[in-house]
């Protein structure tokens, strides 16, 4: 099989196994176009064309790995720069500031739920043992909460998720006028 054939063949299913590892869309295509690199430079290495598709995408994969190896290196000096020396703890507290409005919505039992599980990171088998529920209960409630919550968000803004959910980017609706929407402006 020629590299051509191989590209024609594979690229789309590559760029969509890319795109469930890395957010960005920009760090895909580089990504994407390395795995190309090295396909091209070991093809003469494959001994078994009928694995062809799982080598590529084991090339894949180390390429992903070594974009976060990489990536790590710097990602210290990258954040300090960043947050101009600020403690995690401030930026935390920045963050809730914003969250609290919409939070401040949900019923009682569902604020102190999702502050003790996502701002104070009690673990979902402990808070289920402190509370007397079975895990799983627990579990479905917190999922509920989080749903509402983000439900609440939709209605102030528009986002934009990669193929993972993850979140990329967000924008204010123009029609949101509450004051929850604009307690992050």
């Amino acid at each position: 099989m020629d590299i051509n054939e191989i590209w024609v063949a594979y690229r789309t299913s590559l760029r969509a196994f890319l795109l469930s590892k890395v957010a960005d869309p920009d760090d895909v295509d580089d990504l994407l176009q390395d795995t190309l690199i090295k396909i091209n430079s070991n093809l003469d290495g494959l001994k078994d064309q009928s694995s062809i598709k799982a080598w590529l995408f084991q090339i894949a994969n180390r390429t992903v790995i070594d974009f976060y190896r990489k990536k790590g290196r710097h990602t210290a000096q990258q954040l300090e720069n960043l947050w101009h020396g600020e403690s995690e703890q401030k930026v935390q507290d920045d963050l809730v500031k914003c969250l609290e409005p919409f939070i401040a919505q949900l019923s009682e039992e569902e604020q102190d739920l999702i502050r003790a599980i996502d701002l104070e990171g009690v673990a979902q088998k402990l808070l289920a043992e402190r509370l007397g529920l079975s895990y799983s209960t627990l579990k479905s409630r917190v999922q509920k909460v989080r749903s509402k919550l983000l439900r609440l968000f939709e209605q102030c803004c528009d986002f934009s998720r990669d193929t993972q959910g993850n979140l990329m980017d967000f924008q204010q609706k123009p029609s949101a006028l509450s004051k929850a929407c604009k307690s992050c402006d």
